[in-house]
């Protein structure tokens, strides 16, 4: 029987140039981030299919939602794909990342009383995540925004107990390997150039689907 397409999971491409988030982020950074790392959790992921076969069954996104049912090493890599993959587009380059809709930035508002104030509460959840990880802003299931933040790999749609569930509206890397050339220790530097990058565009198309 043949396999669907997702049985080997696959490395996006970037959606633009590695230098093209520059001074932000330079494009040795995105090229070592994109191909190695994220392809090492593709890499990996497609090596735990022969030792857990539902995974050919499974869109990488279904995977999250159930990624309780496997070993660690499915829900590390599985989280770094989609995680990554999430990444790459919700940024782009300057001047061409849009700005909130009308309906996403009422959400914003009713939620944490302006964007400044969501960005500054974002911020200090990506600087203040011990270790590695990621900062999130999610659609809870009532309908309301939060931000939270995830250990390692982790994401908001796994089902896993110690995580807020929700739709991942905009979700930030803090592992160091993401700034680290050019930043450093100095994370919140990276956060706060990172915010220039941001491709709203994405984020008010995730807002709407969630929201639909």
């Amino acid at each position: 029987m043949a396999l669907p397409a997702w049985a080997e999971f696959t490395l996006p491409p970037l959606p633009y140039a590695p230098d093209a988030l520059q001074p932000a982020i330079d494009a040795t950074t995105m090229t070592i981030h994109h191909d190695r790392h994220h392809g090492a959790y593709v890499a990996n992921l497609n090596g735990q299919i022969k030792g857990n076969p539902q995974l050919a069954n499974l869109s990488l996104e279904a995977l999250q939602g159930q990624i309780s049912r496997f070993p660690v090493a499915v829900r590390n890599n599985g989280g770094g794909h989609w995680n990554h993959s999430q990444f790459w587009v919700v940024m782009a380059p300057l001047g061409e990342g849009g700005e909130p809709s009308a309906e996403l930035l009422a959400a914003i508002e009713a939620s944490f009383g302006s964007l400044k104030a969501m960005q500054t509460q974002f911020s200090q959840a990506a600087a203040s995540r011990f270790g590695s990880g990621w900062a999130w802003l999610i659609r809870r299931p009532d309908g309301g925004l939060a931000i939270t933040s995830t250990a390692n790999q982790d994401n908001p749609l796994m089902d896993l107990a110690e995580i807020e569930r929700g739709t991942p509206l905009i979700g930030l890397d803090v592992w160091e390997h993401a700034y680290y050339l050019n930043y450093q220790n100095r994370r919140p530097d990276y956060i706060k150039a990172w915010w220039d990058l941001v491709n709203w565009n994405e984020v008010n198309r995730r807002f709407s689907v969630a929201a639909a």
